[in-house]
């Protein structure tokens, strides 16, 4: 199944299945809102990535079904002499394609746009909560060589 991948920019109607799998883990599943119709907040979200420039919302698909998403956004930084940043996050599989390699191949894809974009580095922030996905990035290739902070408004 995984050789029959498409990826692609999502549209607006796809968000009912990207919201889907948004919700469809114990952490989203008490943060987001999946129901019909959806929150007016997400079209919104949709909106506002999908004009700006330097924002994407991905799909993988098989056939017609949304089997996957990430956002990817590329952000330009005077450190690293102007060097322009990737960062990729809302990563989500459906969970009957779990542990079959969708994940590395949605990482794969994000990596050489971020290539292609002139961007020198990769970044993503994962929730402590989450140890199967931080051995995955791990796994793929990523360092923890920093330690993140947030703050909730």
């Amino acid at each position: 199944m995984i050789n029959e991948l498409d990826f692609r920019i999502a549209e607006e109607t796809d968000l009912d299945q990207i919201v889907q799998m948004l919700a469809d883990d114990v952490l989203g599943s008490q943060r987001e809102r999946y129901e019909q119709p959806l929150p007016v907040s997400y079209i919104e979200a949709f909106q506002a990535i999908s004009s700006d420039p330097n924002n994407e919302l991905v799909v993988a698909c098989i056939g017609e079904d949304v089997v996957g998403v990430l956002q990817i956004t590329f952000t330009p930084y005077l450190t690293y002499q102007g060097g322009w940043r990737a960062t990729i996050e809302g990563v989500r599989t459906v969970t009957s394609m779990r542990g079959k390699g969708l994940g590395t191949e949605l990482f794969k894809w994000a990596i050489e746009r971020a290539k292609k974009r002139g961007c020198h580095l990769v970044q993503l922030t994962t929730d402590k909560k989450r140890p199967d996905a931080l051995r995955f990035y791990e796994r793929i290739g990523f360092k923890a060589t920093h330690e993140g902070m947030k703050m909730k408004l």
